[in-house]
């Protein structure tokens, strides 16, 4: 199956990022000879959501004795998750590795120009729901998503926003689809692309954009000191933690959205059904311990767990879902 993909400034731009990245970070496991070996590819660099997610897994996979060979951990940096993507098509049929995915690798599927998407590969379980925050500095005139509201619609282009993620990913579909759902053209969105929560924290408080769009995790520390501020959450249900629990979601404000991001695993194409199988239960044991919860609640993190057949199918959503939020900002 491919797909005929757009935006071809960025699709010139992979063909030299494809060229030159693969890193390895943080722990490496060298694997030996036990056929129960695995690997983790994560699509982005340490300390990011996708690495969370993936090196949270394996350490209760670990921990818990639910393996019994080496777990080997590998970042591959490179547009957006597109590079980790175009490797993992490669892979065909290697049932000893896995990636962990999500609405961001769906994104950058678009925006990098690729042929193929998420649903190319073995779809093996979502693992977790992760929503968005709307983020201000401390002395921001905005005290709520309203005032935010209203200043936006009234000169939307200077209105400087920003977010971690390159078009198609969460932190730029986000305020893309909440313009949209308060009357503001999202071809009229000014927005800013930064790399991860510590270049995005400092042009918030730098003044160099105005309002931040993203995951809360990587933000905790600047939330507490009251650095920075959280209008409103995206999700249908507040968040769970002392910083952030006091924070209304966008609907309890007046404005009808939900929006969420999500992370799970894929495994290579042409994985067979048995093995898949087979890996599916064992990230159904991971889910059911209580290590797992606690990574759950440390992160901020809603357990959304969705297995193989049924994850394919929710991995087709997501990719018309994204396609409709490009084409409206015009970028499809």
């Amino acid at each position: 199956m491919t797909r005929a993909r757009t935006l071809a400034a960025v699709a010139a731009a992979l063909a030299v990022t494809l060229a030159v990245t693969l890193a390895a970070a943080g722990r490496g496991v060298i694997r030996g000879d036990d056929d129960q070996d695995l690997a983790m590819w994560i699509p982005n660099s340490p300390g990011g959501g996708y690495d969370q997610t993936g090196r949270a897994a394996v350490g209760v996979l670990e921990s818990e004795d639910i393996i019994s060979g080496s777990f080997e951990v590998t970042n591959i940096r490179g547009a957006s998750g597109s590079v980790a993507l175009t490797r993992l098509m490669g892979e065909e049929g290697n049932e000893h590795l896995l990636m962990t995915a999500g609405l961001g690798v769906v994104g950058s599927a678009y925006s990098s120009g690729l042929e193929h998407g998420l649903g190319d590969a073995t779809p093996v379980a979502q693992l977790i729901e992760d929503h968005e925050g709307v983020l201000v500095p401390a002395d921001s005139p905005f005290e709520t998503i309203g005032d935010l509201v209203e200043a936006w619609k009234a000169d939307p282009a200077s209105l400087v926003v920003g977010g971690g993620s390159s078009p198609g990913g969460p932190d730029h579909l986000f305020p893309m689809q909440l313009a949209e759902t308060v009357g503001i053209d999202p071809r009229e969105v000014t927005y800013e692309r930064y790399d991860g929560g510590g270049p995005l924290t400092s042009a918030l408080l730098g003044d160099k954009i105005r309002v931040g769009f993203s995951g809360l995790g990587e933000f905790t520390g600047q939330i507490a000191s009251g650095a920075l501020r959280v209008l409103a959450v995206s999700g249908a249900e507040r968040l769970r933690g002392a910083t952030v629990s006091d924070v209304p979601t966008l609907q309890e404000s007046g404005i009808d959205l939900v929006f969420t991001n999500w992370r799970g695993v894929l495994a290579p194409p042409g994985v067979s059904d048995e093995r898949r199988d087979e890996l599916v239960a064992m990230l159904e044991q991971m889910r059911a311990t209580p290590a797992w919860e606690e990574q759950l609640e440390k992160n901020g993190w809603v357990d959304r767990f969705v297995a193989g057949d049924d994850f394919g199918d929710f991995i087709a959503e997501q990719d018309a879902r994204v396609a409709s939020i490009l084409e409206g900002a015009g970028l499809l």
